[in-house]
């Protein structure tokens, strides 16, 4: 019987959801961590970035004030981001692909180095840890160096490349949750919106930029976490085609002057439709049936029929048939790849950058937000296996996640309280 898709990638699913599970679980620990000397008031509006480069947050600012200047926050930060994807774009159209890799290379360099080694810094100092300057350089100049290399390198283990990943995504939102209140929750809702005009819009650029590496069967430049490794073979052109679906989303900023969109957000599943994967089988028959006639003529009908003719026998007729995945190929071959569930750099910073701007409140607000990014992600999934075609990955996470946030701390929190207080509830 044919399973359906979310039965076949169960396991990848889970190998997604827990890396993400993990990467907000410490990025709460980190702001519990760093913020318990302080009032969150006060430890949100020490930096600049580019995503609060037109309006500074001062507590003694009335709300109408807060929430204008938050949305030309928002406003500036999502032009950005824009302007820099098609700046992307443009060169990804004209091959400059290795410009881009050397750009996403040196993304993931000073991530690691500079937020890292803030993030590293601020721990030292929190928890008094006796450690020389030299001897921190070296420590930060390694993971750095590794890091980049193990992202990028060849032969790396998939664990320790799965790893930096988690680790350049907690470097970010650790960093962004320091933005103030305000703008935190309109940029969140702001990156929503973008996502879904980006992907779903006919001149979207994401949209665009997905369409032109399906066109020239290429993988995106850009920080992408694999479940599992992407084995890959050419095959001729009989080997049919399969349908490629792609969650995509929007790409995530650098804080700092030049947002970096060369991690964009993506979630990529290849699914194979009944019809192709029968189609794949008969054309294996075929070439396998004329094979037998040429060498050896004298076969029977039940040898003439089975898969393994050919293949040496063993399993080698099912890994043909389960191997039979790939993009679309607009050319006279077909690349055919196992690939698993690809989250983007994107996803993990912002769903981090929820939960740890929800822990500055309290960890009922967080139990609720990490539950609703994790509802939305299985259900950006679903709809993937039932529309079959681009879907961007953050919106349904973040709407959902932003308004468990203000119902809980608006409505569970103080029922819960006051229940709870009164002897009512224990």
């Amino acid at each position: 019987m044919e399973s359906s898709i979310l039965e076949s990638i169960g396991v990848e699913i889970i190998g997604v959801m827990s890396p993400v599970s993990i990467c907000m679980f410490l990025v709460v620990l980190l702001v519990y961590s760093l913020s318990s000397s302080s009032s969150p008031s006060s430890a949100v509006s020490d930096i600049r970035t580019a995503a609060n480069l037109v309006y500074a947050e001062n507590p003694s600012d009335t709300a109408a004030q807060k929430l204008e200047g938050a949305l030309l926050n928002a406003l500036v930060f999502v032009i950005l981001i824009a302007i820099v994807t098609f700046l992307l774009l443009l060169l990804y159209y004209y091959n400059c692909t290795s410009f881009l890799k050397h750009y996403t290379r040196f993304s993931a360099f000073f991530v690691l180095g500079s937020m890292g080694g803030s993030i590293f810094l601020s721990l030292i100092q929190r928890f008094s840890i006796p450690v020389d300057s030299v001897t921190c350089f070296i420590l930060l100049f390694n993971f750095t160096v590794v890091g980049v290399l193990s992202v990028f390198g060849t032969g790396i283990p998939i664990i320790v490349r799965q790893s930096y990943m988690v680790c350049l995504g907690i470097s970010v939102a650790a960093w962004l949750t320091k933005l103030p209140e305000w703008t935190t929750w309109v940029l969140l809702v702001a990156l929503a919106v973008y996502d879904l005009v980006a992907v779903l819009a006919p001149g979207g650029p994401l949209k665009m930029l997905v369409e032109l590496a399906s066109s020239r069967n290429e993988e995106l430049p850009a920080l992408i976490y694999e479940a599992r490794p992407t084995t890959v073979a050419r095959a001729g052109s009989r080997g049919g085609t399969s349908l490629g679906l792609l969650v995509t989303g929007v790409t995530a900023g650098e804080p700092s002057s030049a947002p970096s969109s060369s991690s964009s957000s993506a979630i990529e599943l290849q699914a194979v439709s009944r019809d192709n994967k029968d189609r794949n089988v008969n054309d294996n028959l075929n070439e396998n049936r004329d094979y037998g006639e040429r060498s050896q003529g004298g076969r029977n009908d039940e040898e003439e029929r089975s898969p393994l003719v050919g293949n040496g026998g063993g399993e080698g007729g099912i890994v043909d048939e389960e191997r039979h995945e790939g993009n679309e190929s607009r050319g006279g071959d077909v690349e055919i790849a196992e690939r698993g569930i690809k989250l983007g750099l994107g996803d993990f910073v912002f769903y981090s950058v929820l939960v740890g701007r929800a822990a500055m409140y309290d960890l009922m607000t967080v139990y609720a937000c990490y539950l609703a990014i994790i509802s939305g992600l299985g259900c950006t999934l679903i709809l993937l296996s039932v529309c079959r075609q681009a879907l961007p990955a953050l919106p349904i996470s973040i709407t959902l996640g932003v308004l468990f946030y203000f119902l809980t701390r608006l409505l569970m929190e103080p029922f819960i309280v006051g229940t709870a207080t009164n002897l009512m509830m224990f």
